[in-house]
């Protein structure tokens, strides 16, 4: 497992557009769970009733959480793992 020295310039543009791509990806997975959790506390202080909120969080937290995994273990797999 080593990771491939990146030698020429348009290399390193294209690991620091890679690089991006996954910060950008983790910062949106971030946002959407800070956004239910938002979306959840408000109807709390609202005094509604959260069940639509907790349902949804219940099932979509976990989704992007699973998505957000695979892409990091497909983009450090592929990073590693170059020929």
């Amino acid at each position: 497992m080593r990771m491939k020295h990146i030698q020429t310039r348009e290399e390193k543009i294209v690991f620091g557009f890679q690089l991006t791509l996954l910060a950008s990806f983790v910062l949106a997975v971030g946002g959407i769970i800070v956004w239910i959790v938002h979306l959840i506390r408000l109807s709390h202080e609202l005094q509604d009733i959260p069940s639509i909120s907790i349902g949804i969080s219940i099932v979509a937290i976990p989704v992007f959480l699973v998505l957000l995994g695979v892409f990091n273990y497909v983009f450090w797999g592929m990073l590693l793992h170059q020929e």
